[in-house]
């Protein structure tokens, strides 16, 4: 059991994790408060980019009879190539498993798309020596071809940096984000709340504090707040971020706080310290 839930919540850039709520762990360490701290983001693309995770979206995808364009349709043909690569690109992006990059780089090893098309640049751009940098690229072109069958097929919302990140920029007040809300949960939302039902009941906070950064995240963190309100109606909850700090920071739309308990601006440490104080 924590007293504090941290959570940023999806997408925010993969190979670079928004290191907030990691900073917020470690001074709350070092005030005695008990607090996990969870990247959902990178929870949900692993367990969206794994085997189980990659048959499912092809199930789907054919269930919902989607699957219309050549490039999709090419994917989807291939999809017993992408569910037995999956897991080792991952684990070689993760670095967990460098002496792939040489079967990366050869041309059989994964399955191509439309984002294969133009690949004249590779010898110049990597050379003979560029081995790794050149699979690291090759398995991000593959992400991203599974990543354009995903928002074709499954969830138009979906990005690996960032979802309904054009809801929100376009959005001219909040009542169109409270309504897109109102809506049926989409495919990534019903694995995103899967995954912090299951840390929620696991950890058992008095508070959850939910960081967004980036227009990107904004959406989910209004997701997640709506589904904790919901579900564990005792819980608080506290928004912080870049993009509270400047979008939220003269708030005149009440709506939010159908969602939000507290939003804190500018460093978080004092005021989440006076939060756990508070709640």
């Amino acid at each position: 059991m924590k007293d504090l839930l941290l959570i940023t919540p999806p997408f925010t850039q993969l190979n670079t994790p928004y290191p907030a709520t990691a900073y917020l762990k470690g001074f709350l360490n070092t005030k005695g408060i008990s607090a996990f701290q969870m990247d959902l983001g990178i929870e949900v693309i692993l367990a969206l980019f794994s085997k189980k995770g990659l048959q499912e979206i092809f199930d789907f995808a054919e269930q919902q009879q989607s699957i219309e364009s050549e490039n999709a349709k090419r994917i989807f043909a291939l999809q017993g190539k992408y569910i037995h690569t999956i897991d080792s690109v991952i684990s070689f992006l993760q670095g967990h498993n460098p002496t792939l990059a040489r079967q990366i780089c050869t041309e059989n090893y994964l399955p191509e798309a439309s984002r294969f098309i133009e690949n004249d640049y590779m010898e110049w751009a990597f050379g003979n020596m560029g081995m790794a940098d050149k699979a690291k690229h090759l398995a991000t072109l593959y992400i991203e071809d599974l990543t354009d069958f995903i928002q074709e097929n499954v969830d138009a919302n979906f990005g690996v940096s960032r979802y309904a990140e054009q809801l929100v920029k376009s959005a001219n007040s909040f009542d169109e984000l409270h309504e897109e809300l109102s809506y049926e949960l989409s495919y990534i939302d019903k694995i995103s709340l899967g995954i912090l039902a299951q840390k929620v009941t696991e950890h058992q906070p008095k508070l959850v504090c939910i960081s967004a950064p980036f227009p990107g995240n904004l959406f989910s963190a209004f997701r997640c707040a709506q589904y904790i309100k919901e579900a564990y109606p005792s819980i608080k909850i506290a928004m912080g971020g870049g993009f509270a700090n400047t979008e939220l920071r003269s708030i005149n739309e009440p709506k939010v706080f159908d969602y939000f308990d507290f939003i804190t601006l500018d460093d978080g440490e004092l005021p989440i310290e006076l939060l756990h104080s508070f709640v």
